[in-house]
């Protein structure tokens, strides 16, 4: 008998479909379906086996990717934020050459989009969820991580005189959280503007504030 260990036989493709890619959307139907329950603000409610019955699964098919409801409610949240992160990092780099106010459209623009375009992702991310403290804290975490970005991204654009500057420990805070409530008006439909209008009065917010802060910076930066 062989002693050498031989590797498990290859998975065979179901209607053309890979076992892992089959599995890729078993996960994504999950999400969504989590997602749903999050924006209609039922998850307090939410069981495995709630959630697989929305999703059209199964109950076991909810193990061989999530360990429980919290991981679940966690990828929910990373996915928004990965999304809205790399939406406004992709659109500031191609925009790098122009601007400053083509750049605030730009990333605004972007970061908007990918959230309004699926209301139930603003309320997510930005509205939180009535849920357990883990997904609180997971959902305050992710938000920390999009205003490092804006960080980075003003350092770029106004220089490094904000660094040293009080402002830079309020502005971006203060941006993110007027943000995420002008967006959930939005959502909520209490503007009265079209996606573009909303989207051109935020990049003005932006900049009146990101201007604003850099010239006050500078004028008391030794």
């Amino acid at each position: 008998m062989s002693t050498v260990d031989e590797p498990d036989p290859p998975r065979r493709p179901y209607g053309g479909q890979s076992a892992e890619a089959r599995r890729r959307q078993r996960r994504e139907r999950l999400i969504d379906a989590a997602l749903d329950a999050m924006a209609r603000d039922e998850w307090r409610s939410a069981t495995v086996d709630r959630l697989c019955a929305a999703a059209g699964l199964n109950k076991r098919y909810f193990y061989e990717s999530f360990a429980n409801l919290d991981a679940v409610a966690g990828a929910v949240v990373d996915e928004i934020a990965e999304d809205v992160r790399a939406a406004t990092v992709r659109a500031a780099d191609a925009a790098a050459a122009e601007s400053l106010e083509t750049q605030a459209f730009a990333g605004v623009g972007a970061a908007v989009r990918a959230l309004v375009d699926d209301p139930r992702r603003a309320r997510v991310l930005l509205g939180g969820v009535a849920a357990s403290p883990e997904l609180h804290d997971h959902r305050a975490r992710a938000m920390r991580r999009l205003t490092d970005v804006l960080i980075d991204q003003g350092r770029t654009v106004h220089g490094v005189e904000l660094e040293a500057d009080p402002l830079a420990r309020v502005a971006p805070a203060f941006i993110v959280g007027g943000t995420a409530d002008a967006i959930l008006a939005f959502v909520r439909g209490r503007t009265g503007l079209t996606v573009d209008e909303f989207i051109a009065a935020l990049a003005t917010l932006w900049l009146i504030t990101g201007n604003g802060s850099a010239e006050i910076a500078r004028a008391r930066t030794p």
